[in-house]
Parts: structure tokens; C-alpha cells; sequence
């Protein structure tokens, strides 16, 4: 939705973190991709963390980008982690390839 504001930053121990606020839907799935691209290909920090604390829906697509972030950055020795997911959407991530072990501080659904 028009109201989604995507927010990155690195932390102390060099990660950065890629946090969206709200809704994210089709209108952001070009701007989270490209983000989550050019992290895990042009920056390569040892860990890149997307925080869905603040976030309580996700789209197909955005859902698609972040589980291929889990494996792109498999490939270029990039731990990818996503902390905070609601129930729901920690299941659609693990329904799209993101492994458990790579989720964080999401809630065990019922």
C-alpha cells in the first residue's frame, strides 16, 4: 500500500537490516527485490536480516523475493535471516523454501 516505507540500515556488528513497515504489496515488490539484490550481490555483509516485526502482510511476490534472497545468499556466502514474522506469515515463507533455522522470534503456530 501507499503507506509502506522500506528502511535499511547497518547495525554495530555490520549486518544490515532491511525492516518494511505495513503493508507490502505488489507496488513495493520491484523496491524490496532490488534491495534485497543488491545487498546480498554489491554490499555482502556477513549477515543481511529483513525485520517483519511491522509488517502484517506480504504478498506472493515479496514472499517469492525473500526466500530467493535465502538462497542467493547461500550462493555468495550471505546468511540470510527473517526475524519477527507473524504466525501466518512464517508459514507462507516456509511454504516458499525459507528454512526454518533462518527464522527468528517468529511466534509457533498453533
Amino acid at each position: 500500500m501507499r503507506g509502506t516505507v522500506l528502511e535499511v540500515r547497518t547495525s554495530a556488528d555490520g549486518s544490515v537490516v532491511i525492516t518494511p513497515h505495513g503493508i507490502v504489496g505488489l507496488d513495493k515488490a520491484v523496491e524490496l527485490r532490488q534491495v534485497l539484490v543488491h545487498t546480498v550481490r554489491r554490499v555482502r555483509p556477513l549477515r543481511l536480516i529483513v525485520d517483519l516485526a511491522d509488517v502484517p502482510e506480504l504478498d506472493p511476490i515479496n514472499v517469492g523475493s525473500v526466500a530467493a534472497a535465502c538462497s542467493m545468499g547461500d550462493d555468495h556466502q550471505v546468511a540470510v535471516f527473517v526475524h519477527n514474522p507473524i504466525p501466518l506469515l512464517a508459514l507462507q515463507l516456509s511454504a516458499a523454501g525459507v528454512p526454518h533455522q533462518r527464522m527468528r522470534n517468529s511466534a509457533p503456530l498453533s
